[in-house]
């Protein structure tokens, strides 16, 4: 009888132990300072025991201090540790999201669900790219099961009521001001109140208002995402077939640049092979006008010698017009530089361009290349209805410096007076690159002060609004030849020059008097 309460008694403490497993299992606690309150983070050392080392790590050394959460969506999650976003790492606000360690980590997918409060990995198409960023669920997002490495949690509720300020933020998304395929569409207005202004590692026993957790509620089996056959994706309007043995993913659309479905195969090297695939509305533009607008987006990379063209031709694909493109690019990770080759076909239909492109390590580039033309073989085009639009809008110079004011249409404005007039001119693309030069000279350390000084981004807000009319004044003419976008840029030039320097002199000198 005594043996038997014995047994039913030592199993009645293992099964509240293992109730409370996750709450002691890792004696390391992560406390997130942020403006809008702390963030404190347990860890799943058994799921992913790299991840929540390098986390760890990272946070021990300082590397989370400063940066901020620069990517905001409400009921789904907020997104940081880019340690671009740190003061004097960037000179634009379109570099936040693409910052990293400087190495990346192998996943650890585990059957942990990302429901509220859960802490996973953010990466690229290839699942092995995690390095530094992390997000943090706002509400539950089952459907990034097992496609993203669960390494952590919210453990208390004040926690969880931080995250709620912060994922309540606005940004120009959540205002209708842009899109969401728009290039710093989720970065907070008020980026400020979601900074982390430092990461402290601590025991569990520091901690007095710890929640009572359990155990994480986990997937029947461990989800896995689509493998080689036939992949269709109706939204899209979109089939074809992909290599056998390679993983589909769809990564979320945090920029226009980020394909909507990828392939990827087996690492090679430093790098894994991969076939993407991106639709874009045309908007109206032609074959030409898209080219055009790639070889802009280009010029950068090949003037500093990171890119090579060395094929291109137009052509005919799945009976539509075509482009074809094939490139070299250097690409960096681990203190390693490898070539790698590109071969891309941009396919024009009368409402949109499907862009499908392969990549691979330079020299085995051969190695997967029929597998390519297989899936651009395979491709079909299933609907020609209006997908939402994804079209690229581009980075505006003065962003920075009126980024999320009541200024933004007329940013949004200049932005297409710039990329569809500006550009298309030498002498416009000429003047764009000096005052590139010119601008991001200072506007990181003006972007800086805006960061520390509400009051100083009033200033430069109301010192830029007579700038931002002058600009506009080009909205309504017409330009359609070098002269008369010569004639134009040096009269807005001299308006400025007025404006800010002539006109107060003469005041200044008729006050003295």
């Amino acid at each position: 009888m005594h043996k038997k309460l014995i047994i039913i008694g030592f199993a009645f403490l293992l099964l509240n132990f293992n109730n409370f497993s996750y709450a002691q299992e890792d004696e390391k606690l992560v406390i997130l300072h942020t403006k809008s309150g702390d963030l404190v983070l347990e860890f799943f050392s058994k799921d992913a025991p790299n991840h929540v080392e390098n986390f760890v790590k990272l946070a021990s050394d300082g590397f989370y201090d400063r940066s901020v959460f620069h990517r905001v969506i409400k009921d789904f999650m907020i997104q940081g540790g880019d340690p671009k976003t740190r003061p004097g790492n960037y000179q634009s606000f379109y570099e936040w999201g693409s910052g990293n360690p400087g190495y990346s980590i192998d996943a650890e997918f585990n059957d942990i669900k990302h429901n509220r409060g859960i802490v996973s990995m953010a990466r690229s198409a290839d699942p092995n790219s995690a390095g530094s960023q992390f997000f943090i669920v706002h509400k539950d997002s089952n459907f990034l099961d097992g496609q993203y490495t669960v390494f952590g949690r919210l453990a208390t509720q004040d926690s969880f009521d931080v995250l709620d300020k912060i994922a309540l933020l606005d940004t120009p998304l959540s205002l209708g001001q842009a899109s969401s395929s728009e290039a710093g569409a989720t970065i907070p207005i008020t980026w400020g109140e979601g900074e982390i202004l430092s990461a402290k590692v601590v025991n569990r026993s520091e901690i007095d208002n710890l929640l009572n957790l359990g155990e994480p509620e986990r997937t029947s089996s461990t989800p896995e995402s689509p493998t080689s056959g036939e992949y269709t994706n109706e939204e899209l309007g979109i089939s074809f077939f992909a290599p056998i043995g390679w993983q589909i993913q769809e990564p979320p659309k945090t920029n226009p640049t980020v394909p909507d479905v990828v392939a990827v195969g087996p690492r090679i090297g430093e790098t894994n092979p991969a076939i993407s695939i991106t639709v874009i509305d045309s908007n109206g533009k032609t074959l030409d006008q898209q080219i055009s607008d790639m070889k802009n987006s280009l010029e950068s990379s090949i003037s500093s010698g990171q890119l090579e063209i060395i094929f291109e031709e137009k052509s005919k694909t799945k009976n539509n017009d075509s482009y074809i493109l094939e490139a070299i690019s250097l690409f960096s990770q681990n203190n390693l530089t490898t070539n790698v080759k590109f071969k891309q076909i941009v396919i024009a239909t009368q409402d949109k361009f499907y862009t499908l492109t392969y990549s691979s390590p330079e020299n085995n580039f051969e190695d997967n290349l029929d597998s390519f033309e297989e899936a651009v073989n395979s491709f079909v085009i299933l609907s020609e209805e209006e997908l939402p639009n994804q079209a690229e809008g581009g980075g505006c110079l003065i962003a920075s410096a009126t980024y999320g004011s009541e200024l933004a249409p007329q940013v949004q404005q200049l932005r297409e007076l710039r990329d569809n007039t500006i550009l298309n001119t030498k002498t416009g693309l000429a003047f764009m690159s000096g005052f590139n030069q010119f601008y991001y000279s200072f506007s990181p350390a003006i972007a800086d002060l805006e960061r520390e000084n509400p009051i100083f981004k009033e200033a430069v807000k109301l010192i830029i609004t007579p700038l931002l009319a002058s600009l506009s004044i080009l909205n309504y003419v017409d330009i359609d030849s070098e002269q008369e976008m010569l004639g134009f840029g040096i009269g807005i030039i001299l308006l400025n020059i007025g404006m800010y320097f002539a006109g107060p002199t003469a005041l200044i000198y008729r006050f003295r008097r």
